[in-house]
């Protein structure tokens, strides 16, 4: 499909909450229109998601920019190596600032193994443990490693008392299962609308409707009709509509859904 073939962004009356993206990959000029965008598409709130000793810092600074910015601190499996006390010490502190509202991105990543795989269970545990003490939400990662990424969850559960979720969630029903079962959401991004994303679409199939979220991941996974530009948040109503459409019921009692599940999952207690 050309630019030109492209339909328009929809409106829906219903706020979207953009639950996990990466606004400290764009420059200042493109952050501008990126969040003008956001807010002509129905964006009211944009998660920013720290991943690197490198970024923590930089998300703090995005989330005093503007009102629509909120993020996260933590460390993603692609660094764990890089995780030591001092890092440990920069993610606490800045987990306090008051536009900081999860751990994460953490967990695990098989699939690429960046990281050694010992050093990414002891992030993510660390990791897990500072949520719980800190009483914070978790934003985790799995990619290729349900069994572990289960394993390491049982221990930890029932300490976070503000759950989390499993982002860009892929992998497969018995992980799925297992993370309704212990209160965790699930955010689904632009893949559900992958020629070939069908086992997405069968874990959205069975996702309640009180434990799903909706994000990005952007600039990486634009959504179809938009494929081959860079992602952004204001095509979240691409994934909404993909969603509603999985779930057969109407987008806007889906976004409704959506949008209580983001308050709960990261506003609460604020």
């Amino acid at each position: 499909m050309s630019k030109k073939q492209r339909p328009p962004i929809p409106k829906f009356n219903t706020p979207i909450i953009e639950t996990h993206c990466h606004l400290d990959y764009l420059d200042a000029d493109n952050l501008a229109s990126t969040l003008d965008a956001a807010v002509a598409a129905g964006v009211e709130k944009v998660v920013t998601i720290g991943v690197s000793p490198d970024n923590q810092a930089a998300v703090r600074k995005l989330v005093e920019l503007s009102p629509l910015i909120w993020g996260t601190q933590g460390i993603h499996p692609h660094e764990a190596e890089h995780w030591n006390a001092d890092v440990a010490a920069e993610v606490k502190a800045g987990a306090a600032h008051e536009r900081i509202v999860a751990i994460g991105e953490i967990g695990l990543d098989y699939f690429y193994d960046h990281a050694d795989r010992a050093a990414q269970a002891v992030a993510f545990e660390a990791q897990l443990a500072m949520a719980a003490e800190l009483d914070l939400p978790v934003v985790i990662h799995t990619r290729e490693a349900d069994e572990d990424t289960r394993a390491i969850l049982s221990n930890f559960a029932g300490h976070l008392k503000r759950g989390g979720v499993i982002h860009s969630f892929t992998s497969g029903l018995p992980l799925a299962e297992f993370c309704i079962e212990h209160g965790f959401y699930l955010g689904f991004n632009g893949i559900t609308t992958f020629k070939n994303a069908d086992n997405v679409r069968a874990v959205v199939e069975i996702t309640p409707f009180d434990r799903l979220v909706l994000e990005t991941d952007a600039p990486y996974l634009t959504p179809i009709p938009y494929r081959g530009v860079v992602n952004a948040p204001c095509y979240l109503p691409f994934i909404a509509e993909k969603v509603a459409e999985v779930k057969n019921i109407a987008v806007e009692p889906l976004l409704q859904h959506a949008y209580q599940n983001s308050l709960n999952l990261f506003f609460t207690a604020q």
